[in-house]
Parts: C-alpha cells; sequence; structure tokens
C-alpha cells in the first residue's frame, strides 16, 4: 500500500525534480511539482540534457531548438505551479549522449546537484526511474544518487516512471501524490509545442495514448 505525499513525514519536505529533458516533467511529476509548489516544498527543477536530439537534421536548427526547448519547459513550469517561480537550471548535457559514471562532466554535474540541493535545503530529489529504457532517463538516476552520495544532508532519492513500468514492489516503498485538477496537466504539456506537433520539422511526437496521463503521481524510494 503506498503512503500519501500530504502525510507524515512526506509532508515535510522539500523536493527538488530531475527530469532527462524538457516535458519528462510535466509527463512523470506534474502533479508533484503542482502540489509541492502549492504547498511551498517545491524547491527547484532541474533538466539534464538540452533536448536537441529530438529533431533530426531536417528539422530546426540544434541551438534554436535548444532555446525553444528551454522556453517551452519554463512555460509548462508556470502553468503547473501557476506563477512565476524561480527559473529551471539546465546542466546541458547533450540529448541522448550521456556521461558514464567515471567521467569528469558526469563528476561535476554531481557536484553541481549536490551543492544545489544544500543551497535550497532539499530533502527529496524525484528523478526518473533507473530502469527506464532511455540512456538519459537511467543516467538522471545514477547522477540523483550520485548527489546523494555526495551531499552533507540526508537527502532522500524518489524514482518515478516516464516510459517504464511500475518496480518491483517488494525492492520499493511508494508514495503518492494527492489528484491534480482535471486537465491541468494537459495544459502544461500542451507548452512542449515542439514535441506534440510539426512546427519545428521532422522529428520526435509524444503519442496520442501518452498524452492520457494519470491525475497522480506515483513515486518510488528504494527500501
Amino acid at each position: 500500500m503506498s503512503a500519501l505525499l500530504s502525510a507524515q513525514p512526506w509532508r515535510r519536505q522539500r523536493w527538488l525534480v530531475l527530469a532527462p529533458h524538457p516535458d519528462d516533467e510535466t509527463l512523470g511529476v506534474g502533479a508533484l511539482i503542482a502540489q509541492t509548489a502549492g504547498d511551498g516544498r517545491l524547491a527547484g527543477v532541474v533538466y539534464l540534457t538540452d533536448g536537441s536530439g529530438s529533431h533530426g537534421a531536417e528539422g530546426a536548427p540544434k541551438q534554436r531548438l535548444v532555446s525553444v526547448r528551454k522556453r517551452e519547459a519554463a512555460h509548462a513550469l508556470f502553468r503547473l505551479v501557476r506563477r512565476r517561480s524561480r527559473d529551471p537550471l539546465h546542466l546541458g548535457w547533450k540529448d541522448a549522449a550521456p556521461a558514464a559514471p567515471e567521467d569528469r562532466a558526469f563528476l561535476r554535474s554531481a557536484r553541481k546537484l549536490a551543492a544545489l540541493c544544500m543551497r535550497l535545503r532539499v530533502d527529496a530529489v524525484a528523478v526518473t526511474a533507473l530502469h527506464e529504457t532511455h540512456c538519459d532517463h537511467a543516467a538522471a538516476a545514477r547522477l540523483a544518487y550520485a548527489a546523494q552520495a555526495m551531499a552533507k544532508r540526508s537527502l532522500l532519492v524518489a524514482e518515478y516512471t516516464v516510459w517504464a513500468d511500475a518496480p518491483v514492489a517488494q525492492s520499493f516503498r511508494a508514495v503518492r501524490t494527492e489528484a491534480m485538477l482535471p486537465g491541468r496537466r494537459r495544459h502544461a504539456l500542451r507548452a512542449h509545442r515542439s514535441q506534440l506537433t510539426a512546427s519545428h520539422g521532422p522529428g520526435f511526437r509524444l503519442p496520442a495514448e501518452r498524452q492520457r496521463m494519470s491525475d497522480r503521481d506515483t513515486l518510488y524510494v528504494r527500501r
């Protein structure tokens, strides 16, 4: 049975969301963002990659696409939290080319994330699940656990799924958010036009069935 984010001990924690790409924040933890922002417990949102891999050579120029996806992310977050808040942080990794844990770039990002958690008094990091098949999603999880080991404060890591099934129940504790208002997550997702339409040429399109999202999020904490 899952616990509720609004119950003890979860309701006092400050959350940081780590998303591999702009749009994963809405697909994976839109309800978490909305609930914690409403309670004053959202410390911030961090994006791992620049999102430039979603369109091929025939699409928009890479730098233009990077700028577009940053603007889309900020707009989606505004729709989730309903107010202007702290600008998201972009770590700027190349899309679909994650750094290995032993690479300097990985360690530099882990230290930056750990320092951010210290500065913003973060208690918990929500990140895509380690068993997600996309390389950037798994890399984000490895980065969160590395930052957890480096942080000079108690830091919990909670995994969420975007493309994968829920993890094995025996290995995790599940935590559920409250339900979002109808349509709020869909409204936020529509901010990511580059991922939903042909506005920037041939490239990735989020499948229609994936745009039908739950009104709650479930997060998984390793036992």
